[in-house]
């Protein structure tokens, strides 16, 4: 591996950063590169079981409203490409569709993840580099390459070690911005583009997925799941551009009036510099998809393991038949790093996150919600966990109040080491019994993490689509196609509408409200 570190400055006059040595052109060089790059046959299998997760967890949610939504806007487009839209038999223009897909993927909050620098759901590149590929009818092996290619550049900007990385969270700023840099340099990837064109489109990208954090405070609502369907409408419409020879903003990383200066650290310290650490383009491997990890539960990845860690010491509860007595739990305490402590749990300080009334966006963000839930359902399934009875929700907001998160600089630590097989996003629980006596224990990493104690397989990814489609999707048509996504490398034109899962045993619904489509 000959992977370089690229530093990332701020120019100090306009005009004096060579564009060879901006980092969007390093980043376009890696992606045009990358078709006479060796492909790494586990990177390709990996991006064929996100595929699969992205049709497990889009159908999963298919009737949800902002889904809904999403997906009728879409049919103004109906016939107007090439374009599929999980679930219907139809082709729509690949804006459209990418919107309406990226949207229902990321509705449920469990799609992958990538933590580092920045936060990430790295395969929020996948709706459009699909969507693109169908509509022009690449081959399958090119929409594979694509997709490894915007998880390379996408886990690159959000660090893979070091003090590499790009953190925009730190600003208020929303990831959408380093989605589109990965969607727009996989889609060019795809299309052979070169390698001023995909400069270009990754210029216009990442200028135009500029957004605040806002979408993910207060009184959450549906721009939380919007946010991928707009990089995906953005960074498709950048490479459109960039490919009839218009020009982005450039420097978009380092100039004067840049994201970094403007946005980031470069608007308190006109020196800061960034580190980027990016593969040899055209010599290495692209394995940067092999460090994302897939969701288990539909919940913010920093739960994961806690969910594991919950029904783990649930089945050492006293119990009251066949459920926990609940009243015989005093009190719980997580040891856990500062994000966990400090966003989701409660030192967050925000009382819907202890309301289990709260709405799903802010529940799938409640490390309180997330442990009651676990120890008095005994599972965490991404819809039976969230639909409560009304004395449900009672007994939750009773032992959500006896739930709390402390900072451990010990789980911080292992929250930041830049070693992979050392980085944990976990915690300590002690529940402590009305006798006084103790349950406790703690885990480093979910099981489901290439690190954890069941790292997920093909047959993992597969059974999730069985769950979450079941109620859809007949048996017949969930096997053609897994057998169409294995044979993706050998396809092209046409049969890439086969790389979509159709409802057929189950009803897609529609809004009853009525907007401007």
């Amino acid at each position: 591996m000959s992977a370089t570190i690229h530093t990332v400055a701020v120019e100090k006059t306009s005009g004096d950063l060579a564009r060879e040595q901006q980092l969007a052109w390093k980043l376009a060089e890696l992606a045009t590169r990358a078709k006479d790059a060796p492909q790494d046959d586990e990177a390709v299998a990996m991006a064929k079981n996100r595929i699969i997760d992205n049709a497990a967890i889009a159908l999963g949610a298919a009737n949800e409203r902002a889904v809904k939504v999403a997906r009728s806007d879409a049919m103004s487009a109906k016939g107007a490409g090439k374009a599929t839209v999980w679930g219907l038999t139809d082709t729509f223009g690949p804006v459209p569709a990418a919107f309406a897909n990226a949207v229902a993927v990321r509705f449920l909050d469990n799609d992958d993840c990538y933590l580092a620098a920045e936060y990430s759901h790295p395969d929020d590149n996948i709706s459009p580099i699909i969507a693109v590929g169908q509509h022009l009818g690449v081959s399958g092996a090119d929409i594979l390459r694509g997709i490894v290619v915007a998880y390379e550049v996408h886990v690159a900007l959000v660090g893979t070690g070091d003090g590499t990385g790009i953190c925009l969270h730190k600003h208020k700023v929303d990831h959408m911005t380093h989605i589109a840099a990965g969607t727009a340099a996989g889609i060019s990837s795809m299309l052979g583009l070169t390698t001023e064109q995909t400069y270009h489109a990754i210029n216009f990208a990442v200028h135009n997925a500029i957004s605040s954090r806002q979408s993910r405070k207060g009184d959450i609502g549906a721009q939380k799941e919007f946010v991928p369907g707009f990089s995906a409408e953005i960074s498709i419409k950048a490479v459109n551009h960039a490919m009839h020879g218009l020009k982005g903003p450039n420097p978009v990383y380092e100039g004067v009036d840049s994201i970094i200066r403007r946005f980031l650290n470069g608007r308190d310290d006109e020196n800061a510099v960034y580190k980027v650490e990016l593969a040899e383009p055209g010599v290495d491997a692209l394995r940067n998809i092999m460090k994302t990890y897939p969701k288990q539960y539909a919940f913010e990845y920093q739960g994961q393991a806690i969910i594991d860690l919950a029904l783990q010491l649930r089945e050492q509860l006293p119990r009251k038949g066949d459920d926990v007595d609940l009243d015989k739990i005093e009190k719980i305490v997580l040891e856990t790093s500062h994000h966990t402590h400090h966003v989701i749990g409660t030192d967050a300080q925000d009382p819907q996150k202890i309301d289990p009334d709260s709405p799903r966006g802010t529940l799938d963000h409640s490390i309180m919600f997330a442990i009651a839930r676990c120890i008095q359902a005994g599972e965490f399934h991404k819809d039976r966990a969230y639909q409560m009875t009304r004395g449900e929700k009672d007994e939750l907001r009773a032992i959500m109040a006896r739930i709390e998160t402390q900072f451990d600089q010990r789980w911080e630590d292992l929250y930041h080491d830049q070693d992979p097989n050392v980085q944990a996003y976990g915690g300590r629980m002690i529940i402590t019994l009305a006798d006084g006596s103790e349950v406790a224990d703690e885990k480093t990493r979910a099981n489901a993490h290439p690190g954890g104690d069941t790292p997920w397989q093909r047959p993992d990814y597969e059974a999730k689509l069985a769950d979450y489609t079941k109620d859809l999707v007949s048996d017949g048509e969930r096997a053609r196609f897994i057998e169409a996504v294995n044979g993706m490398d050998s396809i092209s034109g046409d049969e890439l509408a086969t790389i979509n899962l159709v409802v057929d045993a189950g009803t897609l619904e529609t809004p009853d409200t009525q907007g401007i489509y």
